[in-house]
């Protein structure tokens, strides 16, 4: 329950903090007064955005704070988030005159969905303005699955939703990603198997180019050589036989004297090598011939490789190699998503199978208690002079799955007898709204397990019996939860099992709001006030102490 509100700085508020109790909280307070700012505050709690413009000091940050007492059955989401549990838990709200927004849960930040996702299980404000809310498909749900106590495998049921959404998303991005693939694929096939064919591993393009200068150059080269091997060889003046003729020469002469030894050796090791020279030319000069077909295949390879370099964009073998596995690579790919594909249509079907199960389960719960929320809510009707009025829910199956199972529906109402029943939305008048949304309220409250249900001005429109039955109805809801009440009813007031005032002043020329608590004598001149109006009359204190009782 909510047991503590301190809010500064936040529109007519400058400081306010009050402590509340269980039961009945009743808070009244002229029009005008402030009444509306104190929910804002609150709002803020729930994860609202928050107006920088409507704070009374622009250098002084605004606070919202409020502390909760809470049971054991909250200690596993403040687990699962690494807070501190108290069961006194304390949740505020910090905005900064430049607009920055903090939340905290026990002075440890946390963010605004956090703090949204607890305090939604802790307190829920509804408007005057909110009726609205039970035109919903969400909200018409949550009456009945709370009816059904679903909440359990609503959350198992949703879990599992979101999985399959997630998983058929899944599916068509590797659906339209194989697709794509596909569209290039024959032509990437045929790339990779040009590439292929060249069989690139056994290629060396520069020995390729040798081979291809030789044969285009055969006829000079192989003329070229004879040259040479006739100049090495003559007889007479050939650069063997002379070169022969001074080694020996120098070979005497290092007979003769040391000092020409080094010189013999030396012309000794150049005339072996010369010789070798020679022969080596030799045999490349007997060994060459020109091979018209070798000539063609190397020009048709040399050819294809300088149209792969060009078309693939690459300079040497290496690069096309690389582009080869790049393709391979690709084609490989396709049949990885394929694979992919299959088996998350595998785990899709697994989860389409969990959710028909959970569907069904939440479909029986839903018609089986469906009959319990008319009756309720029949009953809760009589009270509130709408003795004719009929609630029903009427629940069809989808052919699809939603959030909420395989289940539409839709809440039908009637008003009076002899007509026929319409959507709740069309069929519910102006004067008819805050009762029926009351007495779904009330069937709520006894069905959530919501520690606090603030309610704001939901009996706007009635008087007299009806407001009366209005205030015993609200008296019944606070024994099961605490139920805060804003109201300018005087029979609804005169329940409250603690009175507050939120009132409005000046002070130093600054108009101010704030709330107070109110003792039995105040709390019985404000009820005769709401009734009496601004003069208090004996006769309306006479009748505020007959409906405090």
């Amino acid at each position: 329950m909510l047991s503590r509100i301190f809010i500064q700085n936040f529109a007519l508020i400058d400081k306010l903090e009050i402590d509340l109790k269980k039961g009945l909280q009743v808070i009244t307070g002229e029009t005008g007064a402030g009444k509306s700012i104190i929910l804002g505050a609150l709002r803020l709690i729930m994860g609202e955005r928050a107006d920088v413009k409507s704070f009374a000091k622009s250098d002084v940050k605004s606070i919202v704070e409020t502390e909760f007492q809470i049971s054991e059955n909250f200690k596993d989401f403040f687990e699962d988030r690494d807070l501190d549990f108290e069961t006194q838990t304390i949740i505020r709200r910090e905005i900064s005159s430049g607009g920055k927004s903090r939340a905290f849960i026990n002075d440890v930040p946390v963010t605004l969905d956090v703090l949204k996702e607890l305090s939604s299980r802790l307190i829920d404000i509804h408007s005057q303005f909110e009726t609205s809310d039970l035109f919903t498909e969400q909200f018409q749900f949550g009456i009945l699955d709370g009816l059904a106590k679903n909440k359990s495998l609503l959350s198992d049921y949703q879990n599992h939703y979101i999985g399959y959404q997630t998983t058929k998303r899944e599916i068509e991005q590797l659906r339209s990603a194989l697709a794509e693939n596909n569209k290039e694929s024959d032509y990437k096939n045929f790339l990779l198997a040009e590439l292929e064919e060249m069989q690139l591993d056994d290629l060396d393009f520069e020995e390729i180019q040798n081979q291809l200068n030789t044969q285009e150059n055969a006829g000079q080269i192989n003329e070229y050589l004879s040259e040479i091997v006739s100049k090495l060889n003559q007889e007479d003046f050939g650069i063997l036989s002379g070169l022969f003729e001074v080694k020996n020469k120098i070979a005497k002469l290092s007979e003769l004297s040391s000092e020409y030894q080094d010189l013999s050796e030396r012309l000794e090791t150049s005339y072996l090598e010369l010789k070798d020279i020679n022969l080596e030319i030799e045999n490349k000069a007997e060994n060459l011939e020109m091979d018209p077909e070798l000539l063609q295949a190397l020009l048709t390879t040399v050819n294809r490789l300088n149209s792969l370099f060009l078309k693939h964009q690459v300079n040497d073998i290496e690069g096309l190699l690389a582009i080869r596995e790049e393709l391979s690579a690709s084609q490989n790919s396709l049949e990885t998503i394929e694979n992919q594909i299959e088996e998350k249509e595998k785990s899709l079907k697994l989860i389409e199978k969990e959710l028909q199960t959970l569907s069904q389960k939440l479909s029986e719960n839903r018609k089986k208690f469906s009959g319990n929320l008319e009756n309720q809510a029949k009953e809760i009707f009589s009270k509130l002079g709408l003795e004719k009025a009929i609630l029903k829910i009427d629940l069809t199956d989808s052919n699809t799955y939603n959030p909420h199972g395989k289940n539409n529906i839709q809440i039908l109402f009637q008003a009076n007898s002899g007509f026929p029943l319409k959507p709740i939305q069309s069929a519910v008048s102006g004067g008819e709204r805050s009762r029926v949304m009351l007495a779904i309220k009330k069937i709520m409250a006894e069905n959530n397990d919501l520690p606090t249900l603030i309610l704001d001005e939901i009996d706007t429109g009635v008087s007299g019996r009806i407001a009366e039955e209005m205030g015993k109805l609200m008296q019944e809801m606070s024994q099961d939860l605490q139920l805060i009440i804003i109201t300018h009813l005087a029979q609804v007031a005169a329940k409250g099992n603690e009175n507050y005032k939120v009132v409005k002043f000046d002070e130093n020329g600054i108009t101010k709001t704030t709330i107070v608590k109110l003792s039995n004598d105040e709390k019985l001149n404000e009820i005769a006030q709401l009734i009496s109006g601004s003069k208090i009359t004996e006769a309306a204190i006479s009748q505020a102490k007959e409906l405090i009782g």
